[in-house]
């Protein structure tokens, strides 16, 4: 098959920046399907300047922004859909694929099937964390909807609540987000003894404030447990203030004294901390399947996460770890101490937390789904 993918970030040898969760799923499945001989061609939309790179077999096309004052969301639509209509003729594509964040896609008419994937739309966002949706971002985002000839979701969840809120009559299929879990391989030599991990972006979305409460009450506990915070620190929407000052203010001093923030690192480093951790910390507020719920899985740990919509298709509470609402943040700190001091029966947690995803979220298999839901176009 010939396929092509839209993305706003897709993470080339020469980029030095962060890169997100989209454009690591979209590299991840372009490579997988390169190497089940498929053709894929990637384009990267609104980049400072025009390049084309073959990457592990994939093409990929930085294509620029075109930028008119005023009315920049008309023309660079305008420009990059006639460019990517160029080479879809050219390259004899299949099928486009393209997130719904933001809708960049609205108005667009290609020459070839056009898939959306639903990631989670800034309405579906804002609807979990209850503040008001930018009425534009809403308008281009059920657009481009509309204009898909279908909608897959990455869980059950995020299908139902995208149909609801933009209320969708077109039937939503499901195929879940997977890792390679030859690249996951469970450490338990380098754990340090009761550290607590959360990794991920420094936002109030994902319940770092939350993590402080809980480890407000362990320190309380046990004062020789530690917990690190590894992400990038990010502008809280409420306050306009820094997250992670919002955290130093809201832990007790015992608490401060045994946290540690470490900014963004290389993806190969993050590894190494989940490795090194007893307990990962994932109470997030706003998902729609998350990647990182799937690798700290897949690397054995020890885990206390939300019990939020989602949760459900990932997460068995008190099998695979614990589940928690994390306002709830008494019942957090209980589950994360029980996960502390009853280390057998929570080892045997870890073991089938990596065990769900071997069987159900493994690269391998979603990699065949996806390519039966592509055919269904031909």
């Amino acid at each position: 098959m010939n396929l092509a993918f839209i993305t706003p970030e897709y993470p080339i040898a020469s980029f030095k920046g962060n890169i997100g969760g989209i454009g690591t799923f979209t590299k991840n499945l372009a490579e997988q399907l390169v190497k089940n001989q498929c053709k894929v061609t990637v384009f990267v939309h609104s980049q400072p300047k025009e390049n084309v790179v073959i990457q592990n077999g994939v093409e990929v096309h930085l294509v620029k922004k075109n930028a008119v004052k005023g009315i920049t969301w008309f023309t660079n639509r305008r420009y990059f859909n006639k460019y990517v209509n160029q080479i879809i003729l050219k390259n004899k594509i299949e099928v486009i694929e393209a997130p719904e964040w933001t809708g960049f896609t609205a108005f667009m008419k290609f020459k070839c099937p056009f898939v959306i994937r639903l990631h989670g739309s800034d309405t579906y966002f804002c609807d979990l964390e209850n503040r008001p949706v930018k009425p534009k971002n809403r308008f281009f985002e059920k657009r481009a909807l509309l204009g898909a000839d279908k909608i897959v979701g990455v869980s059950k969840f995020v299908a139902d609540k995208t149909q609801e809120l933009f209320k969708l009559k077109k039937e939503i299929e499901v195929i879940h987000n997977a890792i390679d879990i030859s690249l996951f391989v469970p450490n338990h030599q380098q754990i340090k003894p009761k550290s607590l991990l959360y990794f991920g972006t420094i936002i109030r979305k994902k319940g770092v404030l939350e993590i402080a409460k809980a480890f407000n009450s362990i320190i309380e506990k046990d004062q020789t447990v530690t917990l690190t915070l590894l992400g990038r620190d990010n502008k809280d929407v409420i306050t306009k203030q820094s997250t992670v000052n919002l955290l130093k203010e809201l832990l007790s001093e015992k608490a401060l004294q045994n946290t540690l923030f470490i900014n963004a690192v290389p993806y190969k480093d993050v590894i190494t901390y989940i490795q090194q951790s007893e307990i990962v910390l994932l109470p997030s507020f706003a998902e729609a399947f998350p990647m990182t719920w799937l690798e700290a899985m897949a690397l054995e740990k020890k885990m206390v996460t939300s019990n939020i919509g989602w949760a459900k298709e990932l997460m068995i509470d008190g099998v695979t770890g614990y589940t928690v609402n994390p306002i709830n943040t008494e019942d957090f700190a209980t589950k994360v101490l029980v996960l502390l001091n009853e280390t057998e029966k929570t080892s045997i947690m870890a073991k089938a937390a990596r065990n769900r995803i071997v069987n159900e979220f493994d690269m391998e298999k979603s990699i065949q789904q996806n390519i039966k839901f592509y055919k269904s176009f031909l």
